[in-house]
C-alpha cells in the first residue's frame, strides 16, 4: 500500500518494535494484580467507558486493551501466549511500522464505536481483528484445540466471520457497531486484495458458463490416439502425450508404452 510507505518515510522513527509483547505483558500484570486481590476495583477502572472519559478519566481510552481476556491462571497464560504467536507472527511478516498502524487503527475504530454506541468495551473485538489477519496470512497454521485436536486456523477464522456476522444482524446496536468496528483495520489492510479475488472469480465463472454454453455436446479434452477413449468414456482413466511421437498425440494409460510411434515427417509408424 503506497500510503502506508508514504507514512513510515515520515514518521516510521516513532515505531514500537516488538509491540504485542508490551500489550501482553501488561495484559499479564494486570491479571496478577487483579488476581491477588479479587475485591479490588482495577478492571472496572480500566474498562473504556465513554460517560467517564467525558469526566476526565482519559486513560481509559487506552487501558481497556491491557483487561486480560481470562480470569482463569490456566487460561491466561494459554491465551495471552497465542496473543503473543499472533502478534509477532504479523509483525515479522509486515514489519514493525504496518503493524503498529494496524494495531493503532483497530484501536482508534474500537474506541470511536464506543464513544457513537455510548456503551463500555474491553479489547475483545481489538484481539479478534488480529487473529483475522493472522489467519488470512497463515491459513495453514496449526494449532491445538483444547490442547488435543489440530485445527487450521483458517477454519476458526470462518467461525469468527460467522459470530460477527451473527452479532451485526441479531444483537442490539451498541454491539453491531462494536462488531462491525472490530474489522475495519482488517478491510483497509486486506479490502483491495478481497476486491480484486471476488472481481476474479466472478470472471472466471462467466467464463466456464460462457464456454459450457458455447462447447458442444461431444466435446472432451483428451482422447486417446490409438482406441479412442475418452474421459467421458473413463472418467478414473489418465492420458499423456507421447514425448517419441513427433507431434501433439495423445494416449490411453493402456496404449502409452504399447503405441507404435508417429513419424510426421516420413508420415509412418514406428514401434
Amino acid at each position: 500500500m503506497d500510503w502506508l510507505n508514504k507514512l513510515e518515510r515520515k514518521i516510521g522513527k516513532f515505531v514500537v518494535r516488538g509491540l504485542m509483547n508490551y500489550i501482553v505483558t501488561a495484559n499479564l500484570i494486570v491479571f496478577l494484580a487483579a488476581y491477588s486481590d479479587p475485591n479490588s476495583l482495577l478492571i472496572s477502572r480500566l474498562i473504556l467507558i465513554p460517560s467517564l472519559v467525558m469526566e476526565g478519566e482519559i486513560w481509559r481510552l487506552v487501558s481497556y486493551i491491557f483487561i486480560p481476556p481470562a480470569t482463569s491462571i490456566i487460561w491466561i497464560f494459554v491465551i495471552l501466549y497465542f496473543y503473543f504467536l499472533v502478534g509477532s507472527g504479523l509483525e515479522q511478516e509486515w514489519g514493525s511500522f504496518r503493524f503498529n498502524v494496524y494495531y493503532l487503527v483497530g484501536v482508534l475504530a474500537t474506541s470511536l464505536a464506543a464513544f457513537i454506541s455510548g456503551a463500555g468495551t474491553t479489547a475483545l473485538y481489538l484481539n479478534l481483528s488480529l487473529f483475522l489477519a493472522f489467519a488470512r496470512i497463515f491459513p495453514d497454521f496449526e494449532i491445538l484445540l483444547f490442547f488435543v485436536l489440530p485445527v487450521k486456523v483458517k477454519y476458526l477464522a470462518w467461525v469468527n466471520w460467522f459470530f460477527i456476522a451473527f452479532t451485526v444482524l441479531t444483537n442490539p446496536v451498541p454491539l453491531k457497531i462494536a462488531a462491525f468496528a472490530s474489522v475495519m483495520n482488517y478491510f483497509i489492510f486486506f479490502g483491495k486484495e478481497i476486491f480484486f479475488n471476488a472481481r476474479v472469480l466472478r470472471q472466471s465463472y462467466h467464463n466456464r458458463k460462457k464456454f459450457q454454453i458455447k462447447a458442444p455436446e461431444d466435446f472432451t479434452i483428451h482422447k486417446c490416439t490409438t482406441c479412442g477413449t475418452t474421459e467421458k468414456d473413463q472418467p478414473q482413466m489418465y492420458f499423456r502425450y507421447c514425448s517419441t511421437c513427433e507431434g501433439d498425440y495423445e494416449y490411453c494409460m493402456d496404449h502409452l508404452k504399447t503405441h507404435e510411434h508417429i513419424k510426421s515427417d516420413k508420415g509412418e509408424k514406428k514401434t
